[in-house]
């Protein structure tokens, strides 16, 4: 690829510092956004990087002063609104500039879990069974759903507010959990049926083309025996909690036509969703061998070292390999336009 002019987006809070001696970067909260500014300078590339918060003026002004050939988005919310994320880029578009990442229709479509289910499940792709709870109501269950099941804020990502409690068995914890989804996070919540099984992943690339990564697992080595092998907050972040737990992540072991089978699911609900640039799909696979789709995550984690990283190390794509191609998928990425 021909060296670029980059314009990279990362929160105010993320802008990774010029002078990092003596600073600990692996456990860095902008480890991400340094390694994408450093590995694009090590390739060739000219990068400028703006912290945004609630200004979409500093992002035109940075383009008309740098010029970019492509905006590097590592934004996931805009005035700390998760939901925001859709409308920046949005306003790319309509800066007629080119990007990296996922579309607005298909972060539109996949944020919602209650609409990408109701689309995954048109498509004949399977998902656990579902309800939403809209603030100030009571859950009230469908007669074709069955504990136990799992509370979850309908926008949230990254695991935010998931815990062990989230998983229910009565209607007493229910109404418990789906009060805490609507105080403590004020969104509505989606009751899911839990899929008692293993926690996959799978790491999507493409516009029209995908590739599908290998299959990623989440290990939990030590857990206790009545606790849920799931993906709470704690299991994502807390490192300490890792190493005590041995939760890890790594190549799932599957045999070749289950592995395909998965792959595959995630490249149809991929489609589904009108995903483009990169993305991760969240699966459950209970003990029948049943894959089910639980969510989609455009524009994952991106880190050096991270599970969307290494699965595409896995599949032959080295880290500076791997930030080119995105690239290339933004370059060529063009919105539908009529008239």
């Amino acid at each position: 690829m021909r060296k670029l002019k980059v314009l990279a987006l990362v929160h105010r809070h993320l802008v990774p510092p010029e002078d990092t001696t003596g600073l600990d970067v692996i456990n860095a909260e902008w480890k991400m956004e340094f390694d994408v500014k450093t590995t694009l300078e090590e390739q060739g590339h000219t990068v400028q990087v703006v912290g945004v918060h609630d200004d979409l003026g500093a992002i035109r002004r940075a383009v008309e002063e740098f010029q970019p050939d492509i905006i590097f988005n590592l934004l996931e919310a805009f005035a700390d609104v998760t939901t925001f994320d859709q409308n920046v880029v949005s306003y790319l578009e309509l800066l007629r500039r080119p990007y990296t990442g996922c579309n607005p229709r298909g972060l539109t479509l996949s944020r919602d879990k209650s609409l990408s289910k109701k689309l995954l499940a048109y498509h004949r792709v399977p998902v656990p069974e579902f309800t939403v709870v809209r603030r100030g109501r009571k859950p009230v269950l469908p007669k074709r759903m069955r504990f136990p099941l799992i509370v979850k804020s309908l926008v949230y990502e990254s695991s935010t507010g998931i815990s062990q409690a989230s998983v229910v068995d009565g209607m007493a914890q229910l109404e418990r959990r789906v009060q805490f989804v609507h105080e403590s996070l004020g969104t509505a919540a989606i009751l899911e049926e839990f899929i008692d099984g293993r926690e996959l992943y799978v790491g999507v690339i493409g516009n029209q083309r995908l590739q599908a990564f290998p299959v990623w697992e989440m290990f939990f080595s030590n857990m206790p025996d009545n606790a849920r092998r799931i993906a709470t907050e704690r299991v994502k972040w807390n490192t300490k909690y890792q190493q005590r737990h041995g939760i890890t992540t790594g190549l799932a072991e599957l045999d070749d036509g289950l592995s395909e089978r998965i792959q595959h699911l995630a490249r149809r609900a991929y489609r589904a969703l009108d995903l483009s640039g990169y993305a991760r799909l969240d699966l459950r696979l209970n003990a029948e061998g049943q894959p089910y789709i639980i969510e989609a995550n455009p524009n994952p984690q991106l880190a050096y070292g991270e599970d969307f990283a290494e699965s595409a190390e896995k599949a032959g794509i080295s880290y500076e390999a791997l930030l080119e191609r995105i690239m290339a998928l933004g370059l060529q990425w063009q919105p539908e336009r009529t008239g």
